[in-house]
């Protein structure tokens, strides 16, 4: 018996949108971090996940709840 391992696409979502993963090297972190200069909210973003989805390892960028004070 052969295992055979595959490295899953990383798909990242925000608001309901589909982000392409920049570069499969960088942390999930480095990742938010160049979408803050598209989506400013993403910089108090909690992650979700990886969850495995159709082949792919989707993560979620979750806007943090809290009031302005």
């Amino acid at each position: 018996m052969t295992v055979k391992i595959e490295k899953l696409e990383r798909v990242f979502i925000f608001n309901g949108a589909k982000l392409p993963d920049v570069n499969p090297e960088l942390s999930v972190e480095q990742v938010r971090d160049i979408y803050v200069n598209t989506y400013p909210e993403l910089a108090t973003a909690a992650v979700e996940g990886p969850t495995p989805i159709n082949g792919t390892m989707q993560y979620v960028f979750t806007r943090a709840v809290g009031a302005k004070g």
